[in-house]
């Protein structure tokens, strides 16, 4: 099978296809090169309509067949009629061409009488692609493989393809009844100048009306008499038709007129792309002005996250803070009271002459106070009177001088001359919370 499918290929094709089917992921050679001469062996443009089937862009395969044909605009001012090859200049073409009119009037009306009174004599399409590749396949067992490269597809994709890839499409309605179909198709069709004209320049897209996807073609672009053509671009960012071709021109009048409309409406293929590129490159910096808008946006918010942080963390530094000072000042409140409930429990100053008198020097930091006690108070006592001195610290203890000995905190509670205390003695207070 891929012997068969490559084998009529030059050497390019050939690697085309190959790496086609390495970027798709399509196994059958087949339906790689039909894909291919479908898009004129642009290998870009191919494998990117591929990937937008892949994405969900609609299949060609996967249509409703009930639907009707996209809607084109018709803007050819006239049809251009052919006389048929064979028949003589001036009088002898006019009434060739008078008798195909009257041929085709007569063939219009026979057949509207006849859809009157039978019913469903309309064709019916289960699969338009169907018609599309019975079609190729009839033409080819009749005519031969050397033709322009056919779409494989609907009418409907063909028009999408068409105005995506901003393409001319060149759609042919065939009849196998048409007068001189047959030289037509052996010789204008297969003249090998046509061929190329058409698949450098063109989508060529057809089918035979006898189809329901033809019938529902010839239904929308209101064709006359056969060989029918219509020449469809994007104008006005709408599909119109800018060309009818009707009859079987020689391959000279073909390649002219199809030259003649071509170039007449190649700027409306011109402006389109320049519209594209410029909407594209409009897109490509709103897309940049929201990405820089993202960003800012994203460091104000940084910003505000960080000051608010900032804020939350101050506000909970001020409040532990005031908490400490509040306790501070609590605890000051408190040590204040207790020294004055403290007073009353420092017992009277003996006199100095009185002989059981403990002359006490007592070293408060620089400050040196005297005190005397009775050699029968006790150690307590003398804590009691220095912890009601303003200045003193709230948690301290009580020593002598040499050898140094700590009086309080004591286990016992003993008198100053159960201490050891002499008559006069140096005893130092020493600040426990330094």
């Amino acid at each position: 099978m891929a012997d068969l499918a490559l084998g009529e290929l030059s050497g390019d094709q050939t690697e085309k296809v190959l790496q086609f089917q390495d970027l798709t992921g399509i196994e059958d050679l087949s339906v790689c090169r039909d894909v291919l001469q479908r898009h004129n062996w642009n290998l870009e443009v191919a494998v990117q309509e591929q990937l937008n089937l892949y994405e969900g862009r609609p299949s060609m395969y996967a249509q409703d067949s009930r639907a009707r044909p996209p809607q084109v605009v018709d803007d050819s001012s006239s049809r251009i009629y052919f006389s048929y090859p064979g028949s003589s200049g001036g009088g002898g073409g006019l009434l060739s061409y008078i008798f195909s009119m009257c041929y085709n009037l007569v063939s219009s009306i026979l057949q509207l009488l006849f859809a009157i009174f039978k019913r469903n004599v309309r064709p019916v399409s289960s699969d338009p692609v169907e018609d599309v590749v019975n079609f190729i396949r009839s033409y080819e067992e009749r005519y031969g493989n050397i033709h322009p490269v056919f779409y494989q597809g609907s009418y409907s994709q063909a028009l999408s393809d068409a105005k995506q890839e901003l393409r001319f499409l060149l759609v042919y309605l065939h009849k196998d009844e048409a007068q001189e179909v047959d030289q037509w198709c052996r010789n204008t069709l297969s003249d090998p100048e046509v061929i190329r004209y058409i698949n450098i320049h063109t989508l060529f897209w057809a089918c035979n009306v006898k189809s329901g996807e033809g019938y529902k073609v010839v239904e929308a672009l209101k064709s006359g008499s056969y060989p029918f053509l219509a020449l469809i671009v994007l104008k006005d960012n709408r599909m119109t038709i800018v060309g009818r071709l009707e009859g079987a021109p020689s391959s000279s009048d073909l390649m002219s007129r199809l030259q003649t409309i071509i170039e007449r409406n190649e700027i409306n293929l011109i402006q389109a792309r320049r519209e594209r590129a410029e909407r594209s490159a409009a897109q490509s910096l709103r897309q940049q002005q929201d990405r820089a808008y993202e960003e800012s946006l994203r460091a104000d918010q940084e910003k505000d996250r960080r000051r608010e942080e900032e804020r939350k963390a101050r506000e909970e530094q001020e409040a532990r803070e005031k908490e400490e000072l509040d306790a501070q000042e609590l605890e000051i409140q408190r040590i204040r009271l207790e020294k004055e409930r403290t007073i009353g429990k420092v017992p009277f100053e003996p006199e100095p002459s009185n002989p059981h008198a403990c002359h006490l020097q007592i070293k408060l930091g620089e400050r040196t106070m005297k005190r005397r006690f009775l050699m029968t108070d006790t150690v307590k006592d003398v804590y009691h009177w220095i912890f009601s001195q303003p200045d003193s610290p709230a948690s301290f203890e009580i020593t002598t001088s040499y050898p140094r000995r700590v009086l309080y905190p004591c286990r016992d509670i003993s008198t100053l001359s159960d201490a050891g205390l002499t008559h006069r003695e140096v005893l130092h207070v020493n600040d426990l919370d330094d």
